[in-house]
Protein backbone atom coordinates (compact mmCIF):
# COMPACT_ATOMS: atom_id res chain seq x y z
CA UNK A 1 0.00 0.00 0.00
CA UNK A 2 1.31 3.42 -0.32
CA UNK A 3 -0.29 6.33 0.42
CA UNK A 4 0.25 10.13 2.18
CA UNK A 5 -0.82 9.68 5.48
CA UNK A 6 1.01 8.66 8.82
CA UNK A 7 -0.75 6.39 11.29
CA UNK A 8 -3.90 4.85 9.35
CA UNK A 9 -5.74 5.07 12.90
CA UNK A 10 -5.37 8.57 13.00
CA UNK A 11 -6.62 9.39 8.68
CA UNK A 12 -9.84 11.03 9.58
CA UNK A 13 -8.80 13.01 12.46
CA UNK A 14 -6.09 14.37 10.73
CA UNK A 15 -7.80 14.81 7.57
CA UNK A 16 -10.50 16.52 9.77
CA UNK A 17 -7.15 19.30 10.52
CA UNK A 18 -6.03 19.48 7.02
CA UNK A 19 -9.94 20.31 6.08
CA UNK A 20 -10.43 22.83 9.08
CA UNK A 21 -6.83 24.30 8.14
CA UNK A 22 -8.03 24.74 4.60
CA UNK A 23 -11.36 25.91 4.68
CA UNK A 24 -11.37 28.87 7.39
CA UNK A 25 -15.21 29.66 6.65
CA UNK A 26 -15.94 26.01 8.53
CA UNK A 27 -16.17 24.86 11.55
CA UNK A 28 -14.31 21.88 12.27
CA UNK A 29 -15.36 20.09 16.05
CA UNK A 30 -12.24 18.01 16.23
CA UNK A 31 -13.60 16.39 20.03
CA UNK A 32 -17.23 15.45 18.61
CA UNK A 33 -15.88 14.87 14.99
CA UNK A 34 -18.69 17.18 13.45
CA UNK A 35 -18.45 19.86 10.64
CA UNK A 36 -20.49 23.48 10.41
CA UNK A 37 -20.90 26.24 8.17
CA UNK A 38 -20.21 29.77 9.22
CA UNK A 39 -23.30 31.08 11.29
CA UNK A 40 -24.86 28.19 12.39
CA UNK A 41 -27.07 28.25 13.67
CA UNK A 42 -29.28 30.03 11.38
CA UNK A 43 -32.03 31.62 13.51
CA UNK A 44 -35.50 30.79 12.29
CA UNK A 45 -34.18 28.49 9.41
CA UNK A 46 -34.36 24.82 8.72
CA UNK A 47 -30.99 22.99 8.86
CA UNK A 48 -29.82 20.35 7.19
CA UNK A 49 -27.34 17.55 8.43
CA UNK A 50 -26.11 14.86 6.76
CA UNK A 51 -22.53 12.35 7.10
CA UNK A 52 -21.27 8.88 6.67
CA UNK A 53 -18.28 6.99 6.66
CA UNK A 54 -15.45 8.69 5.37
CA UNK A 55 -13.55 7.90 2.03
CA UNK A 56 -16.00 9.52 -0.05
CA UNK A 57 -15.00 12.70 0.12
CA UNK A 58 -15.95 15.47 -0.82
CA UNK A 59 -19.06 13.53 0.29
CA UNK A 60 -20.49 15.15 3.06
CA UNK A 61 -17.90 17.45 4.77
CA UNK A 62 -17.50 19.13 1.14
CA UNK A 63 -21.02 19.98 0.87
CA UNK A 64 -21.12 21.98 4.05
CA UNK A 65 -22.24 25.60 3.02
CA UNK A 66 -24.51 28.15 2.19
CA UNK A 67 -27.05 26.89 -0.13
CA UNK A 68 -26.27 23.03 1.10
CA UNK A 69 -25.98 21.09 3.91
CA UNK A 70 -25.45 23.06 7.57
CA UNK A 71 -23.11 20.13 9.38
CA UNK A 72 -22.06 16.83 8.30
CA UNK A 73 -21.06 13.96 10.65
CA UNK A 74 -17.88 12.07 8.93
CA UNK A 75 -17.35 8.33 10.69
CA UNK A 76 -14.39 6.40 10.46
CA UNK A 77 -13.59 5.12 6.74
CA UNK A 78 -16.37 3.29 5.21
CA UNK A 79 -18.14 2.99 8.73
CA UNK A 80 -21.38 5.14 10.09
CA UNK A 81 -21.03 8.02 12.55
CA UNK A 82 -22.37 7.48 15.71
CA UNK A 83 -25.29 8.61 17.02
CA UNK A 84 -23.26 11.01 19.65
CA UNK A 85 -21.53 12.93 16.80
CA UNK A 86 -25.41 13.30 15.12
CA UNK A 87 -26.83 14.66 17.85
CA UNK A 88 -24.14 16.82 18.55
CA UNK A 89 -24.43 18.30 15.11
CA UNK A 90 -27.81 18.55 15.27
CA UNK A 91 -28.05 20.79 18.19
CA UNK A 92 -25.09 22.44 17.05
CA UNK A 93 -27.33 23.85 14.00
CA UNK A 94 -30.47 23.88 14.99
CA UNK A 95 -32.39 27.27 14.90
CA UNK A 96 -35.48 26.37 15.88
CA UNK A 97 -37.57 25.60 12.77
CA UNK A 98 -36.04 21.63 12.70
CA UNK A 99 -33.17 19.73 11.66
CA UNK A 100 -33.15 17.48 8.14
CA UNK A 101 -31.37 14.51 8.26
CA UNK A 102 -30.26 13.31 4.88
CA UNK A 103 -29.02 9.49 5.31
CA UNK A 104 -28.08 7.36 2.80
CA UNK A 105 -29.42 3.89 2.97
CA UNK A 106 -26.89 1.71 4.61
CA UNK A 107 -28.18 -0.14 8.09
CA UNK A 108 -25.75 1.73 9.86
CA UNK A 109 -26.43 5.14 9.10
CA UNK A 110 -30.39 4.36 9.31
CA UNK A 111 -30.06 2.99 12.70
CA UNK A 112 -27.82 5.71 13.90
CA UNK A 113 -29.64 8.43 12.56
CA UNK A 114 -33.03 6.95 13.92
CA UNK A 115 -31.22 6.80 17.33
CA UNK A 116 -29.91 10.47 16.92
CA UNK A 117 -33.45 11.71 15.96
CA UNK A 118 -35.36 10.40 18.04
CA UNK A 119 -32.81 12.24 20.97
CA UNK A 120 -33.38 15.20 19.12
CA UNK A 121 -36.88 14.95 19.43
CA UNK A 122 -36.53 14.53 23.50
CA UNK A 123 -34.53 17.38 23.70
CA UNK A 124 -37.67 19.91 21.62
CA UNK A 125 -35.81 19.47 18.43
CA UNK A 126 -37.84 18.62 15.60
CA UNK A 127 -36.42 16.08 13.12
CA UNK A 128 -37.37 15.19 9.71
CA UNK A 129 -35.49 12.00 7.75
CA UNK A 130 -35.02 12.09 3.99
CA UNK A 131 -33.78 8.73 3.22
CA UNK A 132 -31.60 8.51 -0.45
CA UNK A 133 -31.86 4.77 -1.64
CA UNK A 134 -31.11 5.61 -5.68
CA UNK A 135 -29.25 2.56 -6.75
CA UNK A 136 -31.03 0.68 -9.09
CA UNK A 137 -28.37 -2.32 -9.40
CA UNK A 138 -29.27 -4.19 -6.31
CA UNK A 139 -31.87 -4.06 -3.97
CA UNK A 140 -30.56 -5.82 -0.75
CA UNK A 141 -27.45 -6.54 0.10
CA UNK A 142 -25.12 -7.40 3.27
CA UNK A 143 -25.20 -3.37 4.07
CA UNK A 144 -28.66 -2.86 3.69
CA UNK A 145 -32.34 -3.69 3.47
CA UNK A 146 -33.27 -2.28 0.26
CA UNK A 147 -31.64 -0.21 -2.49
CA UNK A 148 -28.59 1.26 -1.42
CA UNK A 149 -28.08 5.44 -1.63
CA UNK A 150 -25.33 6.71 -4.06
CA UNK A 151 -24.60 9.40 -6.27
CA UNK A 152 -28.41 11.30 -5.40
CA UNK A 153 -27.25 12.32 -2.04
CA UNK A 154 -25.58 15.17 -3.77
CA UNK A 155 -28.46 16.18 -5.81
CA UNK A 156 -30.79 15.68 -2.45
CA UNK A 157 -28.52 17.76 -0.13
CA UNK A 158 -27.94 20.76 -3.88
CA UNK A 159 -31.82 21.08 -3.76
CA UNK A 160 -33.45 20.78 -0.27
CA UNK A 161 -30.46 22.93 0.75
CA UNK A 162 -31.43 25.58 -1.60
CA UNK A 163 -34.84 25.12 -0.31
CA UNK A 164 -34.23 25.44 3.59
CA UNK A 165 -32.45 28.69 2.11
CA UNK A 166 -34.86 30.50 1.00
CA UNK A 167 -36.70 29.88 4.43
CA UNK A 168 -39.02 26.98 3.47
CA UNK A 169 -40.34 25.25 6.66
CA UNK A 170 -39.34 21.65 7.70
CA UNK A 171 -42.32 19.49 5.89
CA UNK A 172 -41.44 21.52 2.74
CA UNK A 173 -37.42 21.32 3.11
CA UNK A 174 -38.25 17.18 3.41
CA UNK A 175 -40.64 16.75 0.99
CA UNK A 176 -38.44 18.28 -1.39
CA UNK A 177 -35.97 16.41 -0.66
CA UNK A 178 -37.37 13.05 -1.04
CA UNK A 179 -38.58 14.14 -4.52
CA UNK A 180 -35.51 14.14 -5.71
CA UNK A 181 -34.36 10.96 -4.21
CA UNK A 182 -38.15 9.91 -5.78
CA UNK A 183 -36.75 10.93 -8.98
CA UNK A 184 -33.56 9.23 -9.30
CA UNK A 185 -31.42 6.83 -10.46
CA UNK A 186 -27.73 5.50 -10.66
CA UNK A 187 -26.08 2.70 -11.56
CA UNK A 188 -22.02 2.18 -11.00
CA UNK A 189 -18.62 0.37 -12.55
CA UNK A 190 -16.02 -0.71 -10.86
CA UNK A 191 -12.64 -1.21 -12.54
CA UNK A 192 -10.40 -1.91 -9.56
CA UNK A 193 -10.98 -2.01 -5.79
CA UNK A 194 -10.48 0.98 -3.34
CA UNK A 195 -8.10 0.27 -0.27
CA UNK A 196 -8.70 1.33 2.70
CA UNK A 197 -5.91 2.24 5.20
CA UNK A 198 -6.48 0.41 8.13
CA UNK A 199 -6.66 -3.14 5.52
CA UNK A 200 -3.57 -2.05 3.63
CA UNK A 201 -4.84 -4.30 0.36
CA UNK A 202 -7.65 -3.67 -2.24
CA UNK A 203 -11.41 -4.55 -0.88
CA UNK A 204 -11.72 -7.26 -3.26
CA UNK A 205 -10.12 -8.98 -6.26
CA UNK A 206 -10.90 -7.99 -10.02
CA UNK A 207 -9.09 -10.18 -12.86
CA UNK A 208 -7.59 -7.29 -15.15
CA UNK A 209 -9.77 -8.55 -17.88
CA UNK A 210 -12.93 -7.91 -15.43
CA UNK A 211 -15.07 -5.45 -14.29
CA UNK A 212 -17.93 -5.44 -11.23
CA UNK A 213 -21.16 -4.37 -12.89
CA UNK A 214 -23.42 -2.45 -9.88
CA UNK A 215 -21.00 -2.14 -7.21
CA UNK A 216 -21.66 -0.40 -4.30
CA UNK A 217 -20.06 3.03 -2.83
CA UNK A 218 -18.02 0.71 -0.37
CA UNK A 219 -16.64 -2.03 -2.42
CA UNK A 220 -19.78 -3.69 -2.13
CA UNK A 221 -20.65 -6.60 -5.05
CA UNK A 222 -22.70 -5.49 -7.59
CA UNK A 223 -24.91 -7.59 -9.55
CA UNK A 224 -22.68 -9.62 -11.64
CA UNK A 225 -18.79 -9.38 -12.47
CA UNK A 226 -18.39 -9.43 -16.87
CA UNK A 227 -15.64 -8.77 -18.76
CA UNK A 228 -14.27 -5.25 -19.40
CA UNK A 229 -15.90 -3.93 -22.71
CA UNK A 230 -16.07 -1.02 -24.49
CA UNK A 231 -17.46 2.22 -22.93
CA UNK A 232 -20.16 2.42 -25.14
CA UNK A 233 -21.51 -0.90 -24.37
CA UNK A 234 -21.31 -0.62 -20.81
CA UNK A 235 -22.95 3.00 -20.90
CA UNK A 236 -26.13 1.58 -22.72
CA UNK A 237 -26.31 -1.40 -20.15
CA UNK A 238 -26.43 1.21 -17.13
CA UNK A 239 -28.47 2.69 -18.66
CA UNK A 240 -30.93 0.10 -19.53
CA UNK A 241 -30.59 -0.47 -15.96
CA UNK A 242 -31.57 3.12 -14.89
CA UNK A 243 -34.40 3.86 -17.41
CA UNK A 244 -35.90 0.67 -16.90
CA UNK A 245 -35.96 1.12 -12.88
CA UNK A 246 -37.86 4.70 -13.50
CA UNK A 247 -39.75 6.81 -15.96
CA UNK A 248 -38.04 9.86 -17.00
CA UNK A 249 -40.45 11.42 -19.25
CA UNK A 250 -38.85 14.85 -19.94
CA UNK A 251 -35.96 16.38 -18.87
CA UNK A 252 -33.25 15.39 -16.23
CA UNK A 253 -30.15 16.14 -14.51
CA UNK A 254 -26.91 13.83 -15.22
CA UNK A 255 -24.27 13.27 -12.81
CA UNK A 256 -21.54 11.18 -14.33
CA UNK A 257 -19.48 10.81 -10.71
CA UNK A 258 -15.88 9.50 -10.47
CA UNK A 259 -15.16 6.64 -7.93
CA UNK A 260 -11.91 8.12 -7.00
CA UNK A 261 -9.47 7.04 -9.50
CA UNK A 262 -10.56 7.43 -13.00
CA UNK A 263 -9.11 10.39 -14.61
CA UNK A 264 -11.52 13.29 -15.87
CA UNK A 265 -10.57 12.21 -19.65
CA UNK A 266 -12.46 8.46 -18.84
CA UNK A 267 -15.70 10.61 -16.87
CA UNK A 268 -16.01 13.09 -19.96
CA UNK A 269 -16.06 10.01 -22.73
CA UNK A 270 -18.72 8.10 -20.62
CA UNK A 271 -20.86 11.81 -20.84
CA UNK A 272 -20.57 11.70 -24.08
CA UNK A 273 -22.02 8.21 -24.45
CA UNK A 274 -24.34 9.02 -21.54
CA UNK A 275 -25.54 12.11 -24.07
CA UNK A 276 -25.86 10.41 -26.99
CA UNK A 277 -27.88 7.59 -25.74
CA UNK A 278 -30.50 10.37 -23.97
CA UNK A 279 -30.56 11.66 -26.72
CA UNK A 280 -31.41 9.11 -29.04
CA UNK A 281 -34.10 8.20 -26.34
CA UNK A 282 -35.93 11.62 -26.37
CA UNK A 283 -34.95 12.29 -23.00
CA UNK A 284 -33.40 16.25 -22.95
CA UNK A 285 -30.25 16.72 -20.15
CA UNK A 286 -31.17 20.07 -18.35
CA UNK A 287 -28.03 20.03 -16.30
CA UNK A 288 -25.52 18.12 -15.98
CA UNK A 289 -22.01 17.86 -13.73
CA UNK A 290 -18.81 15.80 -14.61
CA UNK A 291 -16.33 15.25 -11.71
CA UNK A 292 -15.39 13.15 -8.43
CA UNK A 293 -18.41 13.60 -6.18
CA UNK A 294 -19.22 10.85 -4.47
CA UNK A 295 -15.89 8.59 -4.33
CA UNK A 296 -14.93 5.49 -2.68
CA UNK A 297 -11.14 6.17 -1.67
CA UNK A 298 -9.28 5.02 -4.52
CA UNK A 299 -11.40 2.73 -6.63
CA UNK A 300 -11.40 3.13 -10.27
CA UNK A 301 -14.91 3.61 -11.59
CA UNK A 302 -17.72 5.51 -11.71
CA UNK A 303 -21.65 6.12 -11.24
CA UNK A 304 -24.09 7.33 -13.73
CA UNK A 305 -27.07 9.43 -11.84
CA UNK A 306 -30.28 10.77 -13.67
CA UNK A 307 -32.48 12.93 -12.00
CA UNK A 308 -35.61 13.52 -13.25
CA UNK A 309 -36.42 17.41 -12.94
CA UNK A 310 -39.49 20.04 -13.11
CA UNK A 311 -39.05 23.54 -13.40
CA UNK A 312 -38.95 24.17 -9.25
CA UNK A 313 -36.40 21.40 -9.06
CA UNK A 314 -34.03 23.08 -12.00
CA UNK A 315 -34.74 26.55 -9.96
CA UNK A 316 -33.74 24.99 -6.91
CA UNK A 317 -30.42 23.31 -8.64
CA UNK A 318 -29.68 26.41 -10.04
CA UNK A 319 -29.85 28.67 -6.79
CA UNK A 320 -26.31 29.80 -5.65
CA UNK A 321 -24.08 27.39 -3.87
CA UNK A 322 -20.98 27.83 -1.68
CA UNK A 323 -19.56 24.90 -0.66
CA UNK A 324 -15.62 22.93 -0.58
CA UNK A 325 -17.43 20.66 -3.30
CA UNK A 326 -19.35 22.57 -5.50
CA UNK A 327 -19.69 25.84 -6.03
CA UNK A 328 -21.76 28.28 -8.58
CA UNK A 329 -24.13 31.58 -8.43
CA UNK A 330 -23.62 34.63 -6.37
Amino acid sequence: MKKFINDPADVVAEALTGLAAAHPELRVDLTERFITRAGAPRAGRVALVSGGGSGHEPLHGGFVGPGMLDAACPGEIFTSPVPDQIIAATRAVDGGAGVVHVVKNYTGDVMNFQLAAELAADEGIAVETVLVDDDVAVRDSTWTAGRRGTGATLLVEKIAGARAAEGADLAAVAAVGRAVNAASASFAYALSAGTTPAAGRPGFDLPDDEIEAGVGIHGEPGRRREKLRPARALVHDALDAILDAKEFPDRVIVLVNGLGATPLIELYLVYGEVAAVLADRGVTIARRLVGNYVTSLDMAGLSITLTAVDDEMLRLWDAPVNTPGLRWGA
